[in-house]
């Protein structure tokens, strides 16, 4: 059922770390009582946008670049990164260089991420591996692959704990930023295209509440690290780093690292072809 003007509207939240900003500031300026929030997998976001069960949710690029005849694009906001990302990785047991024909895990959670993966394998590396998807588990994806694909918080663990144990880890934003000189986006916040034509006030309204949310998350990153520090398993440095490396904008240069990844993903027939994004009125 849609949502109406008298009814929350239905938003979606990725629950992984790189959000728990958005979240926090949700909760910190009471904007959760006025949506009814569904916490999920960015996979299982895509799916229930793109199928009409959210009116409101993030979605991951390459979906939304998908299905972007029926979304519209909030402004401003988005999860990504202007260099190192910290929580998208390629996890190696051997040189990429090395990796022609040779088995690589992909994580099943992920869509945008296992792309841009496999475009910078054959462009950059000239390798075209044998790709297979699976649960993301870092130990079980490297008994059968030689390398594995993975985001969220398995992937920033894996940042700091695969090379003590002898994985290369390529960081996949820091890779973009290297390949292309923009910013990498990883996962934008849409509106269903007919929602936002009849809802217009609400979805200015929950845009909003987002951008506060955002904004005050950030000016209080080492309180929501030290809380986040409680109940996760790492300290509190970190996770303020991390939350201080990612980048929740999507302005000007995000939006032309946006369009430049279409264009790519065209290339190789990922996609039908080039998106010219639109956005919501808000």
């Amino acid at each position: 059922m849609t949502a109406t003007s008298s009814s929350r509207p239905r938003v979606g939240h990725i629950q992984f770390l790189n959000c728990l900003p958005i979240y926090w500031g949700l909760v910190r300026s009471g904007a959760l009582l006025d949506i009814e929030l569904t916490k999920d997998s960015p996979d299982n976001l895509n799916r229930l946008l793109v199928e009409g069960a959210l009116d409101i949710g993030p979605i991951s690029l390459v979906e939304y670049l998908r299905n972007a005849d029926q979304l519209v694009l909030l402004p401003d906001i988005a999860v990504g990164s202007d260099g190192k990302v910290l929580s998208v990785d390629l996890v190696a047991q051997r040189p990429l260089a090395e990796l022609d024909g040779r088995p690589v895990a992909l994580g099943s959670t992920s869509r945008t991420s296992v792309l841009l993966a496999q475009m910078w394998l054959r462009e950059v590396h000239g390798v075209q591996p044998r790709y297979f998807t699976c649960p993301p588990d870092v130990t079980a994806m490297l008994l059968e692959a030689d390398a594995a694909v993975v985001i969220g918080d398995v992937a920033l663990r894996a940042t700091y704990e695969g090379p003590r144990i002898g994985l290369d880890v390529h960081d996949l934003g820091e890779a973009w930023r290297s390949w292309t000189g923009l910013p990498m986006v990883f996962a934008v916040w849409a509106a269903r295209r007919e929602f936002a034509e009849a809802h217009p006030g609400i979805v200015k309204d929950v845009h909003a509440a987002f951008i506060r949310s955002r904004d005050e998350a950030l000016a209080h990153v080492d309180e929501v690290a030290a809380q986040a520090s409680r109940w996760e398993i790492f300290d509190t440095s970190t996770l303020a780093h991390y939350f201080r490396t990612l980048d929740f904008s999507l302005g000007e240069r995000q939006v032309a690292g946006l369009r430049e990844f279409a264009v790519r993903a065209a290339s190789v027939g990922a996609l039908s072809g080039p998106v010219d994004p639109v956005f919501a009125a808000v």
